[in-house]
């Protein structure tokens, strides 16, 4: 089997969260560029609508649905929208995510709210929901959700975001665990830093020279970076791969460790 063929997609349904821009765009187009037909969802409109032009006009198909992906009954017509004009979602990314920054003793309810229901219970809510479908339509399928390297080791001022990328981490366990059996395959990435148009103003400051120092590679990631590690997530590449986190960091997790 050549290469082509292992990590070809075609005949699949993808679903992508937070897909207006970022590094949702981006898996967007690679799941596409690979044969998926690719639902986009986010919540800015106007930016999906850039993103499906560009990707029907190099061949693609894809339909842009704007949701919250907080809100259960934009994520029901989200699916059912995907299914009416593809057929049963068989690849979910849970890429929608917020930030924060902030001492904890000083994080509103209001924040850790936003961040934990944005970052770990749509991650739960979406994967759910599109496993009850995959297991009625009596399909297997492949569900990556997007984690952190702060999963694993924490900094100051993002305690909510930390918290829900750890839980992340662990829910992907314990869905792979469950789900394994009728050929639902759940998996994570867990990115370093990588940078994108929402953070390449910090990340190439002076205080984004002093934290890529800190990275083995000595470099930030780019967007193109977590192309593999999806491709191998979502396809028959990774058939035998369930319940993993790929770490894509550059090293620097590891040098946390040392």
């Amino acid at each position: 089997m050549t290469a082509v063929q292992l990590f070809d997609l075609s005949g699949q349904v993808a679903l992508v969260t937070g897909a207006s821009s970022g590094l949702g765009a981006r898996f967007a187009e690679v799941l596409a560029e690979n044969g998926a037909a690719v639902v986009l969802v986010a919540r800015r409109a106007d930016r999906l609508a850039v993103l499906k032009t560009r990707i029907d006009k190099s061949g693609g198909r894809t339909l842009a649905v704007e949701a919250d992906v907080r809100d259960r009954a934009a994520m029901l017509s989200a699916l059912d929208a995907a299914e009416r004009a593809f057929g049963t979602v068989t690849i979910l990314v849970n890429n929608a995510g917020v930030a924060h920054s902030g001492r904890a003793v000083e994080l509103s309810e209001e924040d850790w709210r936003r961040v934990i229901s944005t970052n770990l219970d749509a991650v739960f809510y979406w994967a759910q929901e599109a496993a009850r479908r995959m297991l009625a339509a009596g399909k297997g399928g492949a569900i990556v959700n997007i984690a952190s390297v702060l999963g694993f080791n924490v900094d100051k001022g993002v305690a909510a975001y930390a918290t829900a990328k750890a839980g992340v981490i662990q829910l992907t366990k314990a869905l792979s665990l469950e789900l394994a059996f009728k050929g639902i395959r759940v998996n994570a990435i867990a990115p370093g830093w990588i940078v994108t148009d929402i953070n390449r103003d910090y990340l190439t400051s002076e205080r984004g020279a002093a934290m890529k120092r800190q990275i083995p590679m000595g470099r930030f990631g780019e967007e193109g970076d977590l192309d593999g590690p999806l491709l191998l997530l979502a396809s028959d590449a990774g058939r035998f791969i369930t319940g993993a986190t790929i770490v894509a960091d550059g090293g620097q997790l590891v040098a946390l460790r040392v």
